[in-house]
């Protein structure tokens, strides 16, 4: 186990290579310059070429990725570009944020998810329409638009959930899930429904297969049954779409961060883009880089504790 994870760090290293480069270079080919949005349009020319050879945004690209793969050997991730800043103490400010956000959600969607896919694939009928129909809205309705209406219904008319802002935990335990509530919701939407159609398909192949017949005929009560023998069994599809989930919440912030003013990194992302602040959005990107490689070795533990086969290949 420990030289297949081994293996799988390995593969990391290019990579974080590989997106951080193609990061680069995609974010020189956009529209604006730092230059500019720092010195404004009633600039003179000699200060522009000044800001921009002091900034380093002269040299060609691949001097500049070179410098910034530099600075990261060194452990640093450089500074920003409008504040001088340091990145890395500017992403460890909202880190927190976006790692609750993120993993708030994948548990709740996790948990009901595969609550309702158990209990469809053991009822069928309506509740099993229910999961598609609840899979299909997940699909089809905007993230932003969910989000505009709860604020609306929860914040705005009811104010149960305050409809901006975040709490720290370490202030409020309350607070910070009533801050988290609504991004939650609008989050874990099209991920339970995601989830409980994945759950639903993976129990009913394992419990139409000979060995829960067998152990049906043995005897073995139905708890056990279902939650020890056919939910391990259906267990590599269901980790494999969680921990797809997960991922895809990463960029699923964004647009929440932004919505409900929570001070994390997909709001920041949004922020650095906007203001070409290349050092701040190749630090999201290594961050978000290495959150996936995490969590992908996390899912190959997982594998193997749920299926040892899986320990020798």
């Amino acid at each position: 186990m420990l030289r297949v994870l081994g293996q799988r760090l390995l593969l990391s290293v290019p990579l974080l290579l590989f997106v951080t480069a193609l990061t680069f270079f995609l974010v020189s080919l956009t529209p604006g310059d730092p230059a500019v949005v720092i010195l404004g349009q009633n600039r003179a020319p000699e200060e522009y070429q000044r800001l921009r050879e002091q900034l380093g945004l002269l040299d060609p690209v691949p001097v500049q990725y070179a410098r910034w793969l530099g600075t990261l050997t060194q452990g640093s991730l450089g500074v920003s570009i409008f504040n001088n800043e340091p990145v890395v103490a500017k992403l460890g400010a909202r880190l927190g944020v976006t790692l609750s956000l993120v993993t708030l959600t994948a548990l709740v969607a996790s948990v009901v998810g595969v609550a309702l896919g158990i209990a469809s694939a053991l009822r069928q009928g309506a509740l099993a329409r229910a999961v598609d129909v609840l899979s299909l809205l997940g699909i089809v309705l905007p993230n932003f638009w969910v989000a505009l209406v709860l604020v609306a219904v929860f914040a705005v008319r009811l104010r149960w959930f305050p409809a901006i802002g975040y709490v720290q935990p370490s202030t409020s335990t309350g607070g910070w899930l009533r801050s988290l509530a609504l991004p939650v919701v609008v989050l874990a939407g099209p991920a339970i429904g995601l989830i409980a159609q994945q759950t639903r398909n993976a129990m009913l192949d394992v419990l139409d297969r000979p060995f829960i017949r067998t152990l049906r005929a043995g005897g073995v009560p139905p708890a056990s049954l279902i939650y020890r023998h056919a939910l391990r069994n259906a267990g590599i599809p269901i980790i494999t779409v969680v921990g797809l989930v997960f991922i895809a919440l990463l960029g699923g912030t964004i647009i929440a961060e932004n919505v409900f003013a929570l001070p994390g990194l997909g709001g920041l992302a949004v922020e650095a883009t906007s203001r070409h602040d290349l050092p701040v959005i190749q630090g999201i990107v290594l961050y978000f880089t290495v959150i996936v490689v995490v969590v992908n070795l996390v899912i190959d533990v997982i594998y193997a504790w749920l299926n040892p086969r899986v320990r020798v290949t």
